[in-house]
């Protein structure tokens, strides 16, 4: 990739001392090499002229399914349980390998059209290693598994009911296959879909798998009160008193959602430095509640963003859960309570510590990796500039068709919102043909 040099950028770094530095970034291969002032020993072999615009660390996305994007728009306006049962469910049962690849094709080139560098993924239960060849061809930087299934249900179809120890063996033959790929950009995190639909032995095996391989636990947990009395039902404990009772609590798990707490699990959730991530978009449209994200905050909870899927969200942009992030919690918690500058570091540093990789990306610091995000914010909805707070710019006023050029490893993956790493009216032709297919099938 030899050496870039971005010039004359406005630098928005979200270090540790919130820095916006007027100047160049300099690159070499897939680190940041340098900030500031210019560097006469630099010789580069690329110049990228960004006098005017905000160069940003690129967003992490802390919670998303790629193997539902091709689900988009086929299951508004119903609440989570009916949600997955009806349709979510019935379709991933639906899928094939070419279809849970051209699903992530899809979402990933969303994604990285809207900034997001990094995410956290859970795919469905088979098919797997398909999303993962999407990841390594497209050039995304992804923590993903496959989903685990091991509990008998009457509304759960019939190829997506695993086996326990089949589930814990294709978990770590993936791990084993993708963890750490080109130099660590793609890592596996196991991913138990949620109690409901996970056995008690599955998780405990979880558990010890995640610690032995030093990976991640991505789950969903009290994302909507049905699912809660499911778990009660079945346990005698509410979700996060389980997950802590089987010793899942930790640093290394991080639950999605987490909207209905009491004050004992998050308590449990700070004590044991488990991770969460808000997905307010999902939240809104699937009617399942809204986070108490500020006190999470306050009480030293890290929090991370995400879009969550297709299909509950219909579309995966940052600039959205940003905006709804600073906005929904100001209704109850008041009009401070979720300033733009603390969203903006849950969108970039904030997510990059909920993975711990925030030694790596989250932030524009010399050592740091090179994923980056040039935004041009020189159009009427962005104006006046003067003097203008650039938090509020970015996330009250931008957008994704702002978004120009992103790098990831020092990498251009995409520049002047011209796509380098995927073939992008392929991707929208096949998605047709492949969610065509899957209704035939489901049908």
């Amino acid at each position: 990739m030899g050496n870039t040099l971005i010039r004359d950028a406005c630098i928005v770094t979200m270090n540790a001392a919130d820095e916006v530095i007027r100047g160049d970034v300099r690159v070499t291969d897939d680190r940041i090499i340098g900030i500031g002032a210019e560097d006469e020993y630099f010789v580069p072999d690329e110049i990228v002229e960004a006098k005017g615009r905000l160069l940003l660390p690129g967003f992490i996305q802390t919670h998303v399914h790629l193997c539902q994007t091709l689900f988009r728009s086929r299951a508004d306006d119903m609440e989570l349980l009916d949600w997955l049962r009806t349709r979510i469910w019935p379709l991933e049962a639906a899928h094939d390998d070419e279809s849970v690849y051209i699903s992530a094709m899809l979402g990933i080139g969303e994604l990285i059209q809207s900034g997001t560098t990094t995410l956290l993924d859970m795919e469905t239960v088979h098919h797997t290693d398909a999303a993962f060849r999407a990841m390594a061809q497209s050039g995304i930087r992804a923590i993903s598994g496959k989903v685990m299934m091991d509990r008998r249900g009457e509304h759960i179809p019939s190829a997506l009911q695993e086996d326990t120890d089949r589930s814990l063996a294709d978990s770590v033959a993936l791990l084993e296959q993708w963890h750490g790929y080109d130099g660590g950009r793609l890592r596996y995190a196991f991913c138990p879909r949620f109690v409901v639909s996970c056995t008690e032995r599955l998780l405990v095996e979880v558990r010890d798998l995640a610690d032995q391989h030093q990976v991640l636990i991505h789950t969903h947990a009290s994302e909507n009160r049905g699912e809660i009395e499911l778990v009660e039902r079945e346990t005698g404990m509410r979700n996060i008193v389980y997950l802590d009772h089987l010793g899942l609590a930790s640093p290394r798990l991080v639950l999605a959602h987490s909207i209905w707490l009491d004050d004992a699990e998050r308590e449990i959730i700070r004590r044991t430095g488990t991770k969460v991530t808000h997905c307010p978009g999902s939240n809104l449209k699937l009617a399942s509640g809204i986070a108490s994200v500020p006190e999470l905050l306050r009480s030293g909870v890290q929090v991370g963003l995400g879009a969550d899927g297709a299909p509950c969200n219909n579309n995966l942009d940052m600039f959205q859960e940003m905006r709804l992030t600073a906005m929904i919690h100001k209704v109850q918690h008041g009009p401070t309570s979720m300033d733009a500058r603390t969203v903006l570091r849950m969108a970039t540093i904030g997510g990059a510590e909920v993975l711990g990789l925030e030694r790596e990306i989250g932030s524009i610091e010399v050592g740091k990796k090179a994923d980056l995000v040039l935004l041009d914010l020189n159009k009427f909805h962005a104006f006046p500039s003067y003097e203008a707070d650039l938090y509020s710019r970015v996330v009250y006023a931008a957008g994704r068709g702002d978004v120009d050029t992103v790098w990831i490893d020092g990498r251009v993956v995409m520049r002047g919102r011209v796509m380098t790493t995927i073939d992008e009216a392929a991707i929208l032709r096949d998605s047709d043909a492949a969610i065509s297919r899957l209704l035939g099938r489901m049908a």
